[in-house]
């Protein structure tokens, strides 16, 4: 019989670990909870971290998973239980709304996108899956800051930089948009991360009603808004498609 392979079963514990525990574990932590030497499992965490699979939080020196086991392929998409559950959701909304949908979730101070439906037209498009989005500035970014305390806390810790001369950056006026998020049930950005583009957000909650995701229809600004306002139809059916989703994540009526 053919013997197993000690490095890998060690990195493949290492990344149960993390995907099991808390939200980021530090090196001493690690090399306890697997029985391993410090040097033993810095080492096996630097491969990871060089190959994507984990990442290092620069000011606390913590590990987390890492998006590139996101990145690997549809498979793993496939059975991550809120997109197989958004899919059908998703593919209406582009289509009522003529727009393309993402679909988000908090990962390492930013928004990680797991599903982007395309514009339901013949233009060219990019696929955004694995794509990176700012907390503070996106649409996706300020629902989740607002209704996730880890994201709340990530945002508030993090370099809230400008990419428009809309971004907002200073924390209590951020704190503001998250309170006026809350009240209405949606966040917006309206040219405040690109210019040109809006984007409008709702989020998801699971069976404990706990977030766990979220929403948003983005596109270009004249499409999306009329008279500098967000179009209340797109609005009514982001937050239809997070409810619908929500529902069938066992989160009951909102």
């Amino acid at each position: 019989m053919a013997r197993n392979i000690q490095s890998l079963e060690r990195a493949a514990a290492m990344l149960r670990l993390l995907a099991g525990g808390e939200r980021r574990l530090g090196l001493s932590d690690i090399a306890s909870a697997l029985g391993l030497a410090k040097g033993t499992a810095h080492g096996i965490l630097r491969t990871l971290q060089l190959e994507g699979f984990v990442e290092q939080d620069e000011a606390s020196g913590r590990y987390q998973l890492g998006a590139e086991l996101l990145r690997l392929g549809t498979t793993y998409l496939d059975v991550h239980e809120l997109r197989a559950r958004a899919l059908v959701w998703t593919d209406d909304l582009a289509r009522s709304s003529g727009e393309s949908v993402y679909l988000g979730v908090l990962h390492q101070q930013g928004v990680l996108i797991v599903h982007h439906v395309f514009r339901p037209d013949d233009s060219r498009q990019v696929l955004e899956i694995g794509a990176m989005q700012p907390l503070h500035s996106t649409a996706l970014g300020k629902v989740l800051s607002a209704y996730d305390p880890v994201a709340h806390s990530e945002a508030i810790e993090a370099d809230r930089k400008p990419f428009t001369d809309r971004t907002v950056c200073e924390l209590e006026e951020f704190e503001n948009i998250l309170d006026i998020t809350r009240a209405r049930g949606y966040a917006a950005d309206v040219e405040e991360t690109w210019e040109g583009v809006a984007g409008v957000a709702a989020p998801i909650h699971d069976r404990r009603r706990m977030p766990v995701g979220a929403v948003c229809i983005t596109g270009a600004v004249e499409r999306l808004c009329r008279d500098g306002e967000l179009r209340p139809e797109l609005i009514a059916a982001v937050r239809d498609c997070a409810r619908a989703v929500s529902r069938d994540l066992g989160a009951g009526r909102f």
